[in-house]
């Protein structure tokens, strides 16, 4: 659709305009495809208010630069056993919003089977942010995916904060729903990141220079790196994971690098990080994660080696039935732990890796 210039604001119920020579300001009432492309493409103001979009789509919104996204009131997805995703924004410059009392709800309980990725109902990725650079994501809210979050992917710039997932109602039947992964992205900022869900809170797949501070996790699987390899690009680099809670979650601090694959884990610091009854492990660095299958072999391998690793001032409680610390690594290079204090855990596993001269105990 075409927007005329005009000096007031109109409102036809689909979409309002109040463009200038330079921007329009648009919203979008009612899923149409053309409407939203349009506008996408001619508006630097763009709000969805309320949509519901049918089942099966993908509502793709590819910005034009230096634009501003707003998600407003309650935007619905209707249910279809398939891999998404549900949405997908990329743009430069640009920033994703969500007013107040806006939740982006996908109703994830149409999905939840209790079995996640690893059989059942086909389940949809939800949210992917892709091909964004020099770009802010801040104030969203999400409710109930069937499947991950948010995927960060092939993106540079990117500045996320202030975004609280939901997954509570999953606690029973939920499986596999990650808060926010990143992949094959640089110089990424997650921060003030709020997670209730039944997989990791984040897991950094790929990327460099990435920080994530100031977050809450609670019930998942933990903050996480990896699993790395076995995808295209495989190289983690220069992360750091501060001033975090992990609380009532199967993990607390987690490194998994997948068995009999090629990659690298470097320059990566955990520190200021507390933790609260964790389930199974305080801290886990994994060597031996079958990807397929989801699970740990018990042999580790050395194609993903994890060198200069600094963990410092961990401190919590894991459950009488969990292990505080456990490794199962090859090849790892020049790690240094210090002011590690994570208590509680009755049950213990022999570890196996740990580079010499760290000084580093199970």
């Amino acid at each position: 659709m075409k927007f005329i210039i005009i000096l007031a604001s109109l409102h036809f119920g689909v979409l309002a305009a109040s463009p200038t020579a330079l921007a329009a300001t648009c919203t979008i009432t009612k899923y149409d495809k053309d409407n939203i492309d349009n506008a996408a493409k001619d508006c630097s103001d763009l709000t969805l208010d309320g949509i519901n979009v049918p089942a099966g789509v993908t509502l793709v919104v590819n910005l034009k630069q230096g634009a501003k996204l707003t998600f407003k009131g309650t935007l619905t997805w209707e249910y279809k056993e398939w891999s998404g995703p549900l949405f997908n924004i990329s743009g430069t410059d640009v920033e994703i919003v969500g007013a107040k009392d806006h939740v982006l709800d996908v109703k994830g309980n149409l999905w939840w089977d209790g079995k996640g990725e690893h059989g059942g109902k086909i389940k949809p990725v939800s949210f992917v942010f892709q091909r964004l650079k020099n770009s802010v994501i801040r104030n969203i809210t999400i409710k109930n995916t069937p499947f991950h979050a948010i995927w960060i992917e092939h993106s540079d710039g990117v500045v996320t904060q202030d975004v609280y997932v939901n997954n509570k109602d999953g606690d029973a039947l939920g499986i596999s729903t990650d808060g926010i992964n990143v992949w094959t992205s640089n110089n990424v900022t997650i921060q003030r990141l709020t997670v209730y869900n039944q997989d990791d809170c984040v897991a950094i797949k790929s990327g460099t220079n990435i920080l994530v501070t100031d977050s809450y996790c609670s019930g998942g699987h933990g903050l996480s790196i990896g699993s790395v390899g076995s995808r295209d690009y495989n190289i983690v680099e220069n992360v750091t994971v501060s001033n975090s809670q992990i609380i009532e979650s199967d993990n607390g601090i987690r490194i998994k690098t997948g068995y009999g694959v090629t990659g690298s884990v470097t320059n990566v610091t955990y520190e200021n990080i507390t933790l609260r009854d964790i389930n199974k492990f305080g801290i886990i660095i994994e060597g031996d994660y079958n990807i397929e299958t989801g699970s740990p072999t018990g042999v580790a391998t050395d194609g993903v080696p994890i060198k200069h690793f600094i963990l410092r001032n961990i401190t919590g409680t894991v459950k009488k039935s969990g292990v505080n610390i456990y490794v199962l690594v090859k090849n790892a290079t020049d790690w240094h732990w210090s002011d590690i204090d994570v208590t509680g855990g009755e049950q213990t596993k022999e570890c196996d890796g740990i580079p010499e001269g760290s000084d580093i105990s199970c």
